[in-house]
């Protein structure tokens, strides 16, 4: 970075004590909540060190991700701490959509949030889901909320710093979004796969239970509905690829969960995920191969498969429901009437907005991912040799244009 090279930005210190004590400083507090998460953190810091070869740009940024995690880590311990009624907020029989990644869940969760019988996390609240603690000026509405507008100031570096990862994954501040995020303050997640070469960190995250991640995220959860003042009666919609992985986790916290499965081609799937973690982690390091990352993304999708396979039968029949990418590209909307057969809910109601959903989406994402095997050195035979047992067991489609050039509606 310029600012570094002419001495006006500090050297970025990737060390975990030395980020405590800034956050600790930046916020005058000092309760970060559960320590488990320290144990995440040593091993990805150990890992970027080693591994991910971060340009100046990739390590002040790593940096300052860290500092925003921490400070909210900070934060949220102190909303606790002055309304208790946060905690007590029930979370009950949550919407789950488990799928690998760009197999189609940002669609489904999009037209599912669309109606307002159910809550969910919007893209300002992924980015920062702990409010300042100046919010109680917000609710009063002498203040207006900072998080969209530094959501947006976000989007806008994104943009820049490579326009392509905006059209593969199409959003704006209040958007709904996943809830990576939250996953996020406790340093567990593929979105740090996704945008740094960390191998060793996810090895190392695949042989550990996840349950001390997820109930902080329930928390988190409860903080957000919180501020955005709406009925706990209202159920959540949830959705990211992590669950794939963490799905016993997953159901340690919510054991009522209603799961809706979706299943993709693996093909697209492994293509459209390595073109993902491509553009985000080519802004962060001058150094990725983009062979070594299409390996490392057939890899992770096999042992996402492998766990969810694994963990399913946790869930009840009348609980669980499989939803092919296929049949929602061909008619979405008998698809969508399957999904709400299966919750016992009346579609009507959401059908307006479920098709103003699907014209926003067509304005927001003005180019298609194009995507590629051959790019990231897989073949077919490689997709079809590591996940062709899963293909065969849900009955996956085959999507032709997934073998060579594609584009994706994740």
């Amino acid at each position: 970075m310029a600012g570094r090279k002419m001495g006006w930005v500090k050297p970025a210190r990737l060390e975990k004590q030395a980020l405590l004590d800034d956050a600790a400083e930046a916020t005058g507090l000092e309760d970060f909540g559960s320590d488990w998460f320290e144990r995440p953190f040593d091993v990805l810091l150990e890992s970027i060190r080693a591994e991910a070869k971060l340009n100046p740009a990739g390590d002040f940024s790593a940096m300052q991700q860290f500092h925003k995690v921490l400070k909210d880590r900070l934060w949220a311990q102190m909303w606790f701490a002055r309304h208790p009624e946060i905690l007590a907020r029930p979370i009950r029989r949550p919407v789950v959509i488990v799928g690998p990644m760009r197999s189609g869940t940002t669609r489904l969760h999009r037209l599912l949030a669309s109606d307002q019988r159910f809550s969910f996390m919007r893209s300002f609240e992924t980015i920062s889901p702990v409010p300042r603690p100046d919010f109680e000026e917000v609710l009063a509405g002498r203040k207006k909320d900072f998080r969209p507008v530094l959501a947006g100031r976000i989007m806008k570096v994104a943009r820049l710093a490579n326009p392509r990862t905006l059209n593969i994954h199409p959003t704006g501040p209040y958007e709904p979004e996943e809830e990576l995020g939250l996953l996020v303050n406790s340093m567990w997640g593929m979105k740090h796969e996704a945008q740094w070469m960390v191998p060793s960190y996810g090895r190392w995250c695949e042989g550990e239970d996840a349950t001390p991640a997820y109930e902080h995220m329930a928390n988190l959860l409860r903080l957000v509905g919180w501020s955005q003042q709406v009925s706990s009666i209202r159920p959540w919609i949830l959705k990211t690829p992590q669950h794939m992985l963490d799905l016993d986790a997953l159901l340690n916290v919510f054991p009522d969960a209603r799961v809706i499965f979706t299943h993709r081609d693996p093909n697209a799937v492994v293509g459209s995920a390595a073109s993902l973690a491509w553009n985000q982690t080519i802004i962060y390091s001058d150094h990725a191969d983009a062979n070594e990352l299409g390996r490392e993304w057939l890899r992770k999708t096999r042992v996402e498969v492998e766990r969810m396979m694994a963990a399913r039968s946790r869930v009840p029949a009348e609980r669980r429901i499989d939803i092919h990418y296929e049949s929602m590209e061909r008619d979405w909307r008998s698809t969508m009437g399957r999904i709400y057969d299966f919750l016992g809910m009346d579609i009507a109601p959401a059908w307006t907005e479920m098709q103003g959903f699907i014209d926003r989406s067509r304005a927001l994402k003005r180019h298609p991912h194009n995507y590629s095997l051959a790019q990231f050195g897989l073949t077919p035979e490689m997709v079809q040799s590591e996940l062709g047992e899963y293909v065969d067991a849900f009955g996956v489609a085959s999507e032709t244009a997934g073998t060579g050039g594609a584009r994706s509606a994740h």
